[in-house]
């Protein structure tokens, strides 16, 4: 028993590392209040996902616009129209009128009988500002409410974001006295009038009808050491901006409201227009579709009011938030969670389908907890999001980074060896095996198959692997013996260096006479493909010379002896001027070679990414000391009885134009043809572009043929027609073409 515990206690032990590992790490990241910001962006999200409630009818608004102001005489609205519109609410027989406006001076005409107003109004509540530096910040009530003890705060309290997420039932002043919140204030009032009033639990918590409350603390949900002063709750919102019932002032000086109205309800006065700056940003003022309208602080001390009373008497849930030892288990079990799927699924592999696997049982996960936080949410709990999902994702890749590790630990015993030269190269020096490089004048070598890609498709897995293998293996010796540096194979291509790690005076020529060996060496290759009854494979060389940064590029972790430089770019754009069987070096090359070459002709190209043309070399030997010469076959081109309608595209790089033209096959040769325009107004591909070609004149089909791919020459031809070199033909249509050639006639 004790042996299999060791064992998976062993087996498991990255997991065990990781997880406490990581939800140290977050909960320390957690406490500096970086993620702060992001949890109160979840909490929105959350807030603003559910439809909205519906309409709390207790609780209802008349709003003061801008259109109510200018029915007015001047822009100050008196006393007396204050006066006049609460008689009139007096009427409707409301439980609580609350006055969201600063009247703490009068604004004749009209005072007294505002004062009138006030003191005959027991149910009515005025304001007052609290907090901030007494005088400054402070805003004092309506004297004749004072007297009367009818004053509410309407303080706010902001995040960082600007956004109101808190209310308050009440604070205290700087002399001590504790003042009721105006919706605090008016929701007991209304819950006076059915028999329930505030009853005290303990210093801190207070009993209201259904619903406790408590106040929240510093720590409390996605907060960090917040200024959680007075008796601050999680505001609950009820809906977007204009979610409550709310009429003009006008419209109720104008006896346009039915008499009814405000019968038992609550009513609030407060400005709700744009111009008298009191909008404020809550969870609602945001989202994928960006910033909607911001909400007036009356509909906020609504929200706030309607939140107490529905506590209260539907039992409505507040939002309540776990205790910090809870929360950091939560981020534990998510930090588990994500190593030990990361870890369970550490035996399928590098496939695609197997790491998908891995990245979906992730993706539940995280749905998952997703899920549970929201359903949650919506009972009135809020649990942190954020910390979790990072403890979860740190922890599957801390794990992932340990496999990956010890993988590479694995390959670097039993993996692709070095050269024995860098190797001794790099022993022999003592900053070897440190990381950087220096500046240093090689030539690079890039070599790569045409056409190799479609016949890979059209064979089995293993006789791809087969032949490559056959082919790399020629390369590879005839690469050796030229004492050239294999810094890569890529499929079917091949990248050498020539001058690295150690530096000859005959860079240039190794390279080019490599090569013209490496082409010579296709004979046997090709040999053995015809053995196989496979298609002849034919290879495009580049070579450039140039200054690169050579070395170890890397990290600690993971380091890799190459090359990095705009030279090595400019060999790959060479290579791809090429046609099967063909050698292009660039004027770098020639001029550091002292050797004769033997050339068949010279193009000035524009590569991509060089601002001015080069001058590259169609290289058919090297004589002096290698005497290595490829063997030119004339290419003749014969008159086909019969011209076949094709339709082709120009390949721009890697992908297809988007213009398709036809024209006539006229003439074939071994391994090209000649093409003829379909009408004069066509354009000739320009020379050594590539394209895709399809017969249209099939004599088996009435479809377009397989894809044919060639590169258009240089060759010069009459107006009207171009010439072209196959670099990859299906066999059926390869075998049609052989056998319209050995029929064509000579010009």
């Amino acid at each position: 028993m004790w042996a299999k515990l060791k064992k998976f206690l062993w087996q498991w032990r990255i997991v065990g590392l990781a997880t406490p590992s990581i939800t140290g790490l977050v909960i320390l990241l957690r406490l500096t209040g970086f993620l702060q910001l992001w949890e109160w962006a979840v909490f929105d999200l959350y807030m603003r996902l559910p439809p909205p409630e519906s309409t709390d009818k207790r609780v209802v608004i008349v709003g003061i616009n801008e259109a109510d102001v200018q029915n007015q005489e001047n822009a100050n609205i008196s006393d007396e129209v204050y006066a006049k519109l609460l008689n009139k609410l007096k009427a409707q027989q409301p439980r609580a009128i609350g006055l969201d406006i600063y009247r703490e001076f009068p604004v004749e005409p009209g005072y007294e009988q505002l004062v009138e107003v006030f003191e005959s109004t027991p149910y009515l509540v005025g304001i007052q500002k609290v907090a901030g530096e007494p005088g400054r910040d402070t805003v004092a009530p309506p004297p004749a409410l004072k007297a009367l003890g009818q004053v509410g705060a309407n303080d706010l309290v902001f995040d960082a974001d600007n956004k109101v997420r808190r209310g308050l039932l009440y604070l205290t002043t700087a002399d001590g006295e504790r003042v009721y919140s105006l919706s605090f204030y008016l929701a007991l009032l209304y819950l006076d009038a059915i028999g329930i009033t505030v009853e005290t639990i303990d210093e801190y918590k207070i009993s209201l009808g259904k619903a406790i409350f408590a106040p929240l603390e510093a720590n409390d949900g996605g907060y960090v050491r917040t200024d959680a002063g007075d008796y601050q709750i999680l505001l609950n919102y009820r809906g977007p901006n204009q979610h409550f019932q709310t009429v003009s002032m006008t419209e109720v000086l104008e006896d346009k409201l039915p008499p009814d109205w405000g019968r038992d309800r609550i009513i609030l006065i407060g400005k709700v227009g744009v111009s008298f700056n009191d909008l404020f940003f809550t969870p609602y003022s945001g989202g994928l579709l960006g910033l909607s309208e911001p909400m007036s602080g009356v509909e906020v001390h609504a929200n706030l009011t309607s939140q107490i009373i529905s506590a209260a008497i539907d039992n409505r849930p507040l939002i309540q938030t776990w205790s910090e030892s809870w929360e950091w288990l939560w981020i534990f079990f998510w930090s588990g969670v994500g190593g030990t799927l990361t870890w369970k699924f550490r035996y399928l592999g590098k496939r695609k389908s197997n790491t998908l696997k891995k990245v979906i049982s992730l993706i539940i996960a995280g749905g998952a907890l997703l899920g549970c936080t929201y359903g949650a949410f919506l009972q009135g709990w809020w649990i942190p999001i954020v910390p979790p999902f990072l403890a979860l994702g740190g922890s599957a890749i801390a794990v992932t980074a340990y496999l990956a590790r010890s993988a590479g630990d694995i390959r670097k015993t039993f993996g692709r060896y070095l050269t024995d030269e860098i190797v001794a190269k790099l022993l022999e020096n003592p900053q070897g095996l440190s990381l950087g490089g220096e500046r240093r004048k090689i030539t690079i070598l890039v070599s790569d198959l045409r056409g190799f890609t479609s016949l890979s498709e059209r064979l089995p897995p293993e006789e791809v692997v087969k032949i490559l293998n056959f082919y790399l293996g020629y390369m590879a010796d005839v690469i050796t013996s030229y004492r050239g540096t294999i810094d890569e194979f890529m499929g079917d291509g091949i990248l050498v260096f020539f001058g690295a790690p150690t530096v000859r005076e005959n860079d240039a020529e190794r390279a080019v006479a490599c090569a013209v060996a490496m082409q010579l060496a296709m004979e046997p290759v090709n040999a053995k493909m015809k053995e196989l009854d496979l298609p002849q494979l034919e290879m495009g060389i580049g070579i450039n010379t140039g200054e690169v940064v050579v070395g170890n590029i890397g990290s600690e972790k993971r380091t890799k002896y190459g090359v990095v430089g705009r030279q090595m770019n400019l060999t790959y754009r060479i290579e791809s001027y090429t046609i099967g069987g063909q050698i292009l070096i660039s004027e770098h090359t020639l001029k550091e070679l002292q050797q004769p070459l033997k050339i068949n002709g010279e193009k000035e190209v524009l590569p991509k990414g060089v601002k001015q043309p080069i001058t590259i070399y169609d290289v058919a030997g090297i004589a002096g000391d290698y005497n290595l010469f490829l063997t030119q076959a004339e290419e003749e081109f014969l008159a086909i009885a019969e011209a076949i309608a094709i339709q082709y595209i120009v390949l721009e790089g890697k992908h297809m134009g988007d213009r398709l033209f036809r024209g006539n096959l006229v003439k074939l040769s071994a391994k090209g043809a000649v093409i003829s325009l379909e009408n004069a107004q066509q354009e000739v591909p320009a020379g050594l572009s590539n394209i895709k070609l399809n017969l249209l004149n099939h004599e088996f089909s009435q479809e377009p043929s397989e894809d044919i791919y060639a590169k258009v020459l240089e060759q010069p031809a009459d107006s009207g027609y171009f010439c072209i070199h196959f670099t990859a033909i299906p066999p059926e249509e390869k075998a049609r073409l052989d056998s319209l050639y050995q029929l064509g006639v000579r010009c």
